[in-house]
Protein backbone atom coordinates (compact mmCIF):
# COMPACT_ATOMS: atom_id res chain seq x y z
CA UNK A 1 0.00 0.00 0.00
CA UNK A 2 1.28 3.16 -1.00
CA UNK A 3 2.21 5.56 2.35
CA UNK A 4 1.23 9.25 1.23
CA UNK A 5 3.32 12.23 2.33
CA UNK A 6 2.65 14.21 5.21
CA UNK A 7 1.08 16.77 3.19
CA UNK A 8 -2.77 17.75 4.20
CA UNK A 9 -5.18 17.73 1.46
CA UNK A 10 -7.78 20.34 0.93
CA UNK A 11 -11.05 20.50 -1.17
CA UNK A 12 -11.58 23.78 -1.72
CA UNK A 13 -15.16 25.02 -2.92
CA UNK A 14 -14.81 28.81 -2.98
CA UNK A 15 -12.41 30.87 -1.34
CA UNK A 16 -14.68 33.63 0.33
CA UNK A 17 -12.77 35.50 2.37
CA UNK A 18 -12.74 38.52 0.41
CA UNK A 19 -16.39 39.06 0.33
CA UNK A 20 -18.00 42.07 1.04
CA UNK A 21 -21.28 43.20 2.22
CA UNK A 22 -22.49 43.75 -1.07
CA UNK A 23 -21.36 40.17 -1.80
CA UNK A 24 -18.94 40.76 -4.46
CA UNK A 25 -15.37 39.26 -3.84
CA UNK A 26 -11.94 38.98 -5.66
CA UNK A 27 -11.76 36.39 -8.27
CA UNK A 28 -8.32 35.30 -7.92
CA UNK A 29 -6.08 35.27 -11.44
CA UNK A 30 -4.09 32.41 -12.41
CA UNK A 31 -0.85 31.87 -10.48
CA UNK A 32 -2.91 33.06 -7.23
CA UNK A 33 -3.61 30.85 -4.41
CA UNK A 34 -5.52 31.09 -0.80
CA UNK A 35 -2.96 30.62 1.75
CA UNK A 36 -1.01 32.54 4.62
CA UNK A 37 2.40 33.82 5.35
CA UNK A 38 4.55 33.59 8.81
CA UNK A 39 6.47 37.10 9.68
CA UNK A 40 9.16 37.00 11.65
CA UNK A 41 7.64 37.08 15.14
CA UNK A 42 5.12 33.72 14.17
CA UNK A 43 2.32 35.95 13.21
CA UNK A 44 0.64 33.84 10.61
CA UNK A 45 -1.30 36.65 8.43
CA UNK A 46 -4.12 35.31 5.59
CA UNK A 47 -4.36 36.48 1.87
CA UNK A 48 -3.14 35.37 -1.10
CA UNK A 49 -0.40 33.96 -2.49
CA UNK A 50 1.74 34.06 -5.56
CA UNK A 51 4.03 31.22 -6.01
CA UNK A 52 7.90 32.68 -7.45
CA UNK A 53 8.76 29.50 -9.34
CA UNK A 54 7.07 27.05 -11.26
CA UNK A 55 7.83 23.50 -12.44
CA UNK A 56 10.73 24.88 -14.73
CA UNK A 57 12.38 26.86 -12.27
CA UNK A 58 11.37 25.67 -8.74
CA UNK A 59 14.29 26.80 -6.79
CA UNK A 60 12.50 30.22 -7.39
CA UNK A 61 10.05 29.28 -4.30
CA UNK A 62 12.86 28.83 -2.32
CA UNK A 63 14.09 32.81 -2.68
CA UNK A 64 11.01 34.42 -2.26
CA UNK A 65 7.33 34.49 -2.67
CA UNK A 66 4.07 37.34 -3.60
CA UNK A 67 1.62 38.15 -1.00
CA UNK A 68 -1.15 40.03 -0.39
CA UNK A 69 -2.93 40.09 3.01
CA UNK A 70 -6.98 39.67 2.88
CA UNK A 71 -7.61 43.20 4.49
CA UNK A 72 -5.37 44.97 1.82
CA UNK A 73 -7.64 43.49 -1.03
CA UNK A 74 -9.78 45.39 -3.22
CA UNK A 75 -12.18 44.10 -3.96
CA UNK A 76 -12.99 46.67 -7.63
CA UNK A 77 -9.94 45.65 -8.90
CA UNK A 78 -9.14 42.93 -11.59
CA UNK A 79 -5.12 42.95 -10.46
CA UNK A 80 -3.87 43.60 -6.74
CA UNK A 81 -0.43 44.71 -5.84
CA UNK A 82 1.41 41.79 -4.74
CA UNK A 83 4.11 42.68 -2.05
CA UNK A 84 7.43 40.50 -2.27
CA UNK A 85 8.91 38.80 0.36
CA UNK A 86 12.30 36.66 0.73
CA UNK A 87 13.65 34.20 3.53
CA UNK A 88 14.68 37.39 5.24
CA UNK A 89 11.00 38.57 6.01
CA UNK A 90 9.72 35.07 6.97
CA UNK A 91 9.42 32.30 8.95
CA UNK A 92 7.58 31.21 6.07
CA UNK A 93 4.23 30.64 3.98
CA UNK A 94 1.69 28.48 2.44
CA UNK A 95 -0.20 28.26 -0.84
CA UNK A 96 -3.11 25.60 -1.45
CA UNK A 97 -2.03 24.65 -4.90
CA UNK A 98 -3.82 21.94 -6.83
CA UNK A 99 -5.93 21.27 -3.32
CA UNK A 100 -2.69 20.56 -1.89
CA UNK A 101 -1.30 22.08 1.31
CA UNK A 102 2.77 23.24 -0.19
CA UNK A 103 4.06 24.46 3.47
CA UNK A 104 7.45 26.55 3.29
CA UNK A 105 9.77 26.75 6.08
CA UNK A 106 13.05 29.07 6.04
CA UNK A 107 16.28 26.73 7.25
CA UNK A 108 19.58 27.14 6.96
CA UNK A 109 21.12 24.66 4.86
CA UNK A 110 23.78 25.28 2.52
CA UNK A 111 23.96 23.36 -0.22
CA UNK A 112 27.39 22.06 -0.69
CA UNK A 113 27.41 19.00 -2.44
CA UNK A 114 25.27 20.74 -5.58
CA UNK A 115 27.67 23.78 -5.81
CA UNK A 116 30.28 21.76 -7.26
CA UNK A 117 28.58 18.90 -8.85
CA UNK A 118 28.88 20.80 -11.98
CA UNK A 119 29.58 20.07 -15.77
CA UNK A 120 30.25 23.25 -16.16
CA UNK A 121 33.43 25.00 -15.87
CA UNK A 122 34.97 28.88 -16.27
CA UNK A 123 32.73 31.72 -14.96
CA UNK A 124 29.47 29.11 -15.70
CA UNK A 125 30.43 26.63 -12.99
CA UNK A 126 31.90 29.11 -10.79
CA UNK A 127 28.76 30.96 -10.71
CA UNK A 128 26.70 27.74 -9.94
CA UNK A 129 28.93 27.43 -7.15
CA UNK A 130 28.67 30.48 -5.85
CA UNK A 131 24.90 30.75 -5.42
CA UNK A 132 24.78 27.48 -3.65
CA UNK A 133 27.05 28.22 -1.46
CA UNK A 134 26.27 31.70 -0.51
CA UNK A 135 21.85 31.04 -0.08
CA UNK A 136 22.30 29.40 3.23
CA UNK A 137 19.24 30.40 3.94
CA UNK A 138 16.28 29.43 2.08
CA UNK A 139 12.28 28.75 2.00
CA UNK A 140 12.49 24.62 1.87
CA UNK A 141 9.32 22.82 1.17
CA UNK A 142 8.26 20.22 3.80
CA UNK A 143 7.17 17.27 2.58
CA UNK A 144 6.78 14.87 5.89
CA UNK A 145 6.21 16.82 9.45
CA UNK A 146 6.85 14.92 12.54
CA UNK A 147 9.41 14.42 15.72
CA UNK A 148 11.74 14.27 11.72
CA UNK A 149 10.94 17.09 9.38
CA UNK A 150 11.79 16.55 5.68
CA UNK A 151 12.33 19.20 3.33
CA UNK A 152 12.41 19.22 -0.49
CA UNK A 153 15.63 21.12 -1.66
CA UNK A 154 16.51 22.20 -5.00
CA UNK A 155 20.16 23.10 -6.07
CA UNK A 156 20.49 26.52 -7.73
CA UNK A 157 21.76 26.71 -11.30
CA UNK A 158 24.17 29.21 -12.87
CA UNK A 159 22.74 32.81 -13.56
CA UNK A 160 25.63 32.76 -16.97
CA UNK A 161 26.45 30.08 -19.93
CA UNK A 162 27.04 31.24 -23.49
CA UNK A 163 28.06 29.38 -26.13
CA UNK A 164 28.72 25.39 -25.95
CA UNK A 165 28.12 25.92 -21.97
CA UNK A 166 24.20 26.60 -22.78
CA UNK A 167 23.51 23.19 -23.26
CA UNK A 168 25.21 21.85 -21.00
CA UNK A 169 23.00 24.16 -18.29
CA UNK A 170 20.17 23.21 -19.36
CA UNK A 171 20.90 19.59 -19.19
CA UNK A 172 21.99 20.39 -15.93
CA UNK A 173 19.34 22.23 -15.19
CA UNK A 174 16.90 19.64 -16.12
CA UNK A 175 18.72 16.95 -13.60
CA UNK A 176 18.06 19.66 -11.03
CA UNK A 177 14.95 20.03 -11.76
CA UNK A 178 14.03 16.42 -11.52
CA UNK A 179 16.54 15.42 -8.44
CA UNK A 180 15.74 17.37 -5.45
CA UNK A 181 17.36 16.77 -2.29
CA UNK A 182 15.76 15.63 0.72
CA UNK A 183 16.83 17.48 4.21
CA UNK A 184 15.53 16.31 7.93
CA UNK A 185 15.73 18.03 10.92
CA UNK A 186 15.02 15.93 14.20
CA UNK A 187 13.60 17.54 16.86
CA UNK A 188 14.21 20.68 15.52
CA UNK A 189 17.93 20.20 14.95
CA UNK A 190 19.92 21.12 12.10
CA UNK A 191 18.79 20.41 8.60
CA UNK A 192 21.12 17.66 7.16
CA UNK A 193 21.03 15.90 3.85
CA UNK A 194 18.62 12.58 4.45
CA UNK A 195 20.38 9.72 2.83
CA UNK A 196 20.21 5.25 3.18
CA UNK A 197 22.89 6.06 6.38
CA UNK A 198 21.39 8.74 7.88
CA UNK A 199 17.96 7.09 7.64
CA UNK A 200 18.77 4.00 9.79
CA UNK A 201 20.59 6.11 12.58
CA UNK A 202 18.54 8.91 13.01
CA UNK A 203 15.46 6.31 13.42
CA UNK A 204 17.00 3.87 15.37
CA UNK A 205 15.29 4.71 18.59
CA UNK A 206 11.94 3.50 17.30
CA UNK A 207 11.10 -0.28 18.02
CA UNK A 208 8.65 -0.71 15.25
CA UNK A 209 11.58 1.01 12.48
CA UNK A 210 14.32 -0.33 13.93
CA UNK A 211 12.47 -4.38 13.66
CA UNK A 212 11.68 -3.39 10.23
CA UNK A 213 15.16 -2.03 9.07
CA UNK A 214 16.58 -5.89 10.82
CA UNK A 215 14.32 -7.82 8.49
CA UNK A 216 15.26 -6.15 5.57
CA UNK A 217 11.22 -4.39 5.03
CA UNK A 218 12.02 -1.62 3.94
CA UNK A 219 12.61 -1.74 0.00
CA UNK A 220 13.88 2.06 0.00
CA UNK A 221 16.68 0.64 1.89
CA UNK A 222 17.92 -2.44 -0.04
CA UNK A 223 20.77 -1.96 -2.31
CA UNK A 224 22.98 -4.62 -4.53
CA UNK A 225 25.79 -5.13 -2.59
CA UNK A 226 26.75 -8.28 -3.94
CA UNK A 227 28.51 -6.74 -6.62
CA UNK A 228 30.19 -4.11 -4.19
CA UNK A 229 31.71 -6.55 -1.76
CA UNK A 230 35.48 -5.63 -2.80
CA UNK A 231 34.91 -2.10 -2.20
CA UNK A 232 36.04 -0.38 0.65
CA UNK A 233 33.71 0.38 2.80
CA UNK A 234 33.68 4.81 2.46
CA UNK A 235 33.12 3.87 -1.12
CA UNK A 236 30.94 1.41 -0.72
CA UNK A 237 28.82 3.87 1.46
CA UNK A 238 28.90 6.51 -0.93
CA UNK A 239 27.56 4.56 -3.80
CA UNK A 240 24.62 3.35 -1.50
CA UNK A 241 23.80 7.02 -1.04
CA UNK A 242 23.86 7.80 -4.18
CA UNK A 243 21.69 5.11 -5.41
CA UNK A 244 18.93 5.58 -2.92
CA UNK A 245 15.56 6.78 -3.56
CA UNK A 246 15.87 8.92 -0.89
CA UNK A 247 11.66 10.10 -1.70
CA UNK A 248 10.96 6.47 -1.13
CA UNK A 249 13.10 6.25 2.30
CA UNK A 250 10.93 9.39 2.99
CA UNK A 251 7.60 7.71 2.11
CA UNK A 252 8.56 4.97 3.86
CA UNK A 253 11.03 4.89 6.71
CA UNK A 254 9.76 8.59 7.59
CA UNK A 255 6.49 7.89 7.59
CA UNK A 256 6.93 4.93 9.55
CA UNK A 257 8.72 7.03 12.29
CA UNK A 258 6.39 9.78 12.42
CA UNK A 259 3.40 7.68 12.88
CA UNK A 260 4.61 5.42 15.15
CA UNK A 261 7.19 7.33 17.77
CA UNK A 262 5.77 10.62 18.31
Amino acid sequence: MRKLLLIGLFSIVSFNAYAQEDNTEYEMRIGEKPGYIIDKSGKKIEGIVRLAGDEMNPWTNQKKVKFIATSDVDNSKKKQKFKTYDVDDLKGYMAIDNNTERVFETIKYTNTKEAYNTQNGGLSGGLKAFNNLTKSNQFAEVVADGKIKVYKVYGFPTTFSAGGQIAVADEENKRMRENPAYVYSKKGGKPEELNVAKAKIITADCPVVKAKVTKGEYGSLKNDTKKRSGLGKFIRNEIDNAMADNFSIVNEVIYDYNENCK
